[in-house]
C-alpha cells in the first residue's frame, strides 16, 4: 500500500505546472527554433554575398515584429488591455504611472489617506 507524501519529506514532489510541456516537446521545440536560426544566418550569408545583406536584416526584423503581435481573438477572457482605454471603465492595470501620481511625485505630496 502506497502512502501519501509528506510536505517535510524526501519523496514529495513539486506540483507540476499545467503550462509547461512535456520535457520531449520542449527539445523538439528547442531543435525547431535551432535550425530557424541556423537556416536565417544561413540566408543572411547568402544575401551578403549578393549585396543585399542590409534589406534582408531589416525585412527579417519587420517579420519578426509581425509575428510576435498577436491579433484580439489570442485575448484571454478578462485579460486587461495595457492600453487602459481599451478596458472596461479605462481601467488602467497595475503599475500604470498616472498624471496624477507624477504631480504628487514632483511636488513631493503625500498620498491621499496616509
Amino acid at each position: 500500500m502506497l502512502e501519501a507524501a509528506q510536505p517535510g519529506s524526501s519523496s514529495a514532489q513539486p506540483p507540476r505546472s499545467a503550462a509547461l510541456p512535456p520535457p520531449w516537446d520542449q527539445s523538439l521545440l528547442i531543435n525547431v527554433t535551432f535550425l530557424k536560426v541556423l537556416l536565417w544566418l544561413v540566408l543572411l550569408g547568402l544575401f551578403v554575398e549578393l549585396e543585399f545583406g542590409l534589406a534582408y536584416f531589416v525585412l527579417s526584423l519587420f517579420y519578426w515584429m509581425y509575428v510576435g503581435t498577436r491579433g484580439p481573438e489570442d485575448k484571454k477572457k478578462g485579460e486587461k488591455s495595457a492600453y487602459s482605454v481599451f478596458n472596461p471603465g479605462c481601467e488602467a492595470i497595475q503599475g500604470t504611472l498616472t498624471a496624477e501620481q507624477l504631480e504628487r511625485e514632483l511636488q513631493f505630496r503625500p498620498l491621499a489617506g496616509r
